[in-house]
């Protein structure tokens, strides 16, 4: 039967609430990663609408006009999801690095724990050897008599 201290389950209990801190962090990051794809595929695709739309020189003045205003809305679209996009990375910086510092705490605390695990093993082992010298002791002393 092994007992565990108060003090190791209670660290125990903290060590699984920074390991849920960080897989709740991670599931974000990923999140924000994928946000940050969508994003970037976004600009490219916009970029790529602006580009094909091409020269209207050849066109009537009406229909010229038509397309470069669709041509500069399409640019501003695309400028606005690059500033969103410049935004949400340095977002992103901020979560990896809360990520980053609450990886570390688990990390410290689960040594920590392992530690106090030891120590209790440890203290186990010498009990147990202990109880063992006393009942060879015993043993002897009932064989000499």
């Amino acid at each position: 039967m092994t007992v565990i201290s108060k003090p190791t389950r209670s660290l125990e209990q903290l060590v699984d609430l920074r390991e849920r801190e960080v897989d709740r962090l991670t599931a974000d990051m990923a999140a924000k990663t994928a946000l940050r794809d969508r994003y970037r595929s976004n600009v490219e695709r916009l970029e790529r609408l602006y580009q094909s739309v091409g020269a209207t020189g050849a066109w009537s003045p009406a229909l010229s006009l038509n397309c470069a205003q669709y041509k500069q809305s399409v640019m501003q679209l695309a400028d606005a999801h690059r500033e969103d996009l410049t935004l949400h990375e340095a977002d992103m910086a901020v979560a990896q690095r809360v990520l980053t510092t609450a990886a570390r705490k688990h990390e410290a605390l689960n040594q920590v724990l392992e530690k106090s695990r030891s120590q209790e093993r440890h203290e186990r082992n010498v009990h147990e050897q202990k109880r063992q010298d006393e009942l060879a002791t015993q043993a002897w002393f009932r064989g000499k008599q």
